[in-house]
């Protein structure tokens, strides 16, 4: 074993930087991108590997790290040590490269495994790709070998708590987000409180469903004014995420949901405004609100709108505010005289909702009648909140306690495990397409058998009875750039909806595969999918709805050689899901990615590049350069029109396509120039929830001011 004595490195070598920033600058014949790629190999080869503990041979290696407790001895020990040192050398002949710096610089500050002083590098991005390998084995050398492969060719990407966690010792939990519903007792709020500390400490964003809350002023054991609202369990909550994170690797984050109809609606919203009354004001926690159909119709007639007291509803309907339908009960409720009511101006709702998108960003937007109409579960109960990124949408249901705060009724809560395809790598996967969606769907299953979730028993019900998933996607701009297409163009839409179709379906056949296996998720026999209704738009449609009509997209699936389902395929899966099942509640639901993006040097998710070159400030370096994915001199003019540039209307008609085939929602974000008024924000509101998006997760305004180091990801759970 060599170990370099790294404190006689005192100045590091800075030619990294210097080749990343001409990377900016374009020249006709030439692959720009190919100088951010040397920008990453220098910086590995002088900053980085210096530091690099090497070993004589990986026996050697899993040694030490055994011995030291930075591997899981439990994971290895399933396999013998020549087929790691197999996998070893298999892993290292893709002779991976980093394609950027930006994502080298993230592995390496985020991912990659380091000794307990942090002086030293113990993996490489090939070493925690082998971890992710043995992890999702599980001691089977055939499954690792396709994982790694997959990986490794950059096809599918493990969502940031897996990749980062496979195979430690010491670790967070493999799961991106959980979800939390209060109901409105102190027992409830303080289970909350003390899960999503559990939680948090174990690198997982959270998510507070805080509508069953009585309201401010509501009454106590029956004595008027009492209650003091939402906003100190918010603060409670606030403080817990801070004070739990991941070893310090991840932070703390939290995000509460409330219903637009809920009376303390108004004080939640002010509660993130820069001028908010600090006994109020919210600085870290997100903010999401739960948006029925009847708050669009009202804002439309300009009527005012009825907020109701969650403890009169549960008191007169016997059950929780979350779990009635607002949108059906509303004018009932209206003239129920046993029900407080305040009202507001419905337009004055949407006006404070784009002034607070303007100061801060937020507050999320589920659209709560789209999500449940769509819901194949609406047997079991109701979709009453999001994650922190706004793309699980999955029925929950109540939890009962004693006055010791131990169970009387475990209820289902909400966990999301996560993992992202490469769209353009997918696509050239060609006939490995449905075996690459059937590796990916295989992998998140194992990460949702595998989970200790102890911590939470709620939440560890719900996934024991559904083992709910979310395979998603990114580098949608990049794949469209890269083959000639413009980002707002029918092309894209038409593409996107196809790319979905054809992933829902490869998705769905591989859950049926797994039902064969393990069984069928426990609620299957009352869901839409057991009847078969909920593919009744693929099976009893007209043939050739879900058939390409453009011709650049007929050709793009014909180029790279990947079959589009046809109607007599989908109704003998259906047919075949009926008699054997589907392991999964949920299968597709797609992340910001912002993390992973970065690290696997493509672009976001579904969303637009911001810029052709975008410009972050990293730590130290300062400022860093990012081309967009695989750019040139030759294909730049279609990614010359920017998220901002291009504005809302092109990104909610892609989401919009793609929220046809995937059974949760889909992070969409808003890109708003400096110009935009708070009446351009509402109408982007409105046509994302004509057009049949779930929801919405960020707004971003472009300060001019801020051009030059904007950054964006999903700063709450780092997808």
């Amino acid at each position: 074993m060599k170990i370099e004595n790294i404190n006689k490195l005192n100045i590091e070598n800075d030619e990294y930087i210097k080749l990343n920033a001409r990377s900016k600058i374009f020249s006709k014949g030439k692959d720009n991108y190919s100088l951010d790629r040397e920008a990453a190999n220098s910086y590995l080869e002088n900053n980085i590997m210096p530091k690099y503990m090497s070993f004589k041979s990986t026996k050697e290696r899993f040694e030490y790290l055994l011995e030291n407790q930075y591997y899981d001895k439990k994971l290895v020990s399933k396999y013998k040590m020549r087929d790691i040192d197999e996998l070893n050398k298999l892993a290292y002949s893709y002779n991976f490269k980093f394609p950027s710096l930006m994502g080298a610089l993230k592995f390496f500050n985020a991912y990659g495994l380091k000794t307990k002083d942090n002086k030293m590098y113990l993996e490489t991005y090939t070493d925690r790709v082998l971890m992710n390998a043995l992890f999702f084995g599980n001691g089977d050398l055939k499954i690792a070998k396709t994982t790694l492969k997959e990986i490794m060719l950059g096809r599918y990407q493990p969502a940031t708590p897996t990749f980062l966690n496979a195979g430690k010792q010491q670790r967070g939990e493999y799961i991106s987000c959980y979800l939390l519903r209060v109901e409105d007792n102190m027992e409830s709020i303080s289970r909350a409180v003390t899960t999503s500390l559990q939680l948090s400490k174990r690198g997982g964003g959270v998510s507070v469903c805080l509508t069953n809350l009585r309201e401010v002023g509501a009454p106590i054991k029956n004595i008027e004014g009492l209650s003091a609202g939402v906003i100190p369990v918010m603060k409670i909550l606030e403080d817990s995420f801070s004070y739990a994170d991941q070893l310090g690797q991840r932070q703390g984050a939290g995000a509460v949901y409330l219903s637009a109809h809920h009376p303390d609606i108004m004080q939640f919203l002010d509660s993130k405004r820069e001028n908010a009354d600090e006994k109020i004001r919210i600085k870290s926690l997100s903010l999401g609100i739960v948006m029925p159909d009847i708050t669009f119709e009202l804002a439309k007639k300009n009527e005012q709108m009825a907020l109701f007291s969650p403890y009169d509803v549960e008191r007169i309907y016997k059950k929780p505010m979350s779990d009635i339908s607002i949108t059906e009960k509303y004018y009932e409720m209206l003239d129920n005289n046993d029900i407080k009511k305040t009202f507001i101006s419905a337009r004055k709702l949407f006006q404070s909702i784009a002034e607070l998108h303007f100061e801060s960003g937020y507050p999320y937007l589920l659209f709560e009648d789209t999500v449940n109409k769509r819901n194949a579960h609406d047997k079991t109960g109701r979709i009453i909140m999001s994650n922190l990124c706004s793309e699980i949408v999955q029925v929950s249901t109540p939890s009962e306690y004693s006055e010791d705060l131990t169970f009387t009724k475990i209820g289902e809560d909400i966990c999301c495990n996560l993992g992202s395809l490469n769209i353009d790598k997918a696509m050239k996967s060609g006939i490995e397409f449905g075996e690459l969606i059937e590796n990916a769907i295989t992998s998140l299953d194992h990460v949702s058998r595998v989970s200790n979730i102890n911590c939470a028993p709620s939440i560890k019900n719900g996934n024991n009875n559904n083992h709910a998933i979310g395979l998603g996607a990114m580098n949608l701009h990049g794949f469209l750039a890269t083959n000639g297409v413009n980002y707002k163009s029918e092309t894209a839409v038409e593409f996107t909806s196809m790319f979905f179709y054809t992933v829902a379906y490869h998705a769905f056949r591989s859950s049926n595969k797994l039902a064969k296996k393990y069984g069928s998720f426990k609620h299957f026999g009352v869901s839409k999918f057991k009847d078969g209704s909920y593919f009744e738009k693929y099976t009893k449609c007209d043939e050739l709805k879900w058939t390409p009509k453009i011709q650049k997209t007929i050709e793009l699936f014909e180029k790279y050689g990947v079959a589009i389902p046809t109607q007599k395929e989908w109704i003998g899966l259906v047919n075949e899901i009926k008699k054997s099942g589907l392991a999964n509640s949920h299968l597709l639901a797609v992340a910001p990615t912002g993390s992973i993006s970065y690290l696997t040097s493509c672009t976001p998710s579904l969303q637009p590049v911001v810029s052709t070159v975008e410009v972050r400030k990293e730590g130290k370096i300062g400022r860093v350069y990012v081309p967009a994915y695989n750019i040139s001199f030759d294909n730049m003019e279609y990614y010359a029109m920017g998220a901002y540039e291009l504005g809302p209307d092109p990104i909610i008609d892609i989401v919009a396509a793609a929220q046809q085939h995937v059974d949760q929602a889909i992070s969409l974000t808003l890109f708003m120039k400096d110009t935009a008024t708070t009446r351009d924000l509402n109408k982007a509101y409105i046509n994302a929830f004509k057009k049949g998006c779930a929801s919405i997760y960020y707004v971003r305004i472009r300060q001019e001011v801020l051009q030059d180091s904007e950054n964006y990801e999903c700063d709450s759970c780092m997808i």
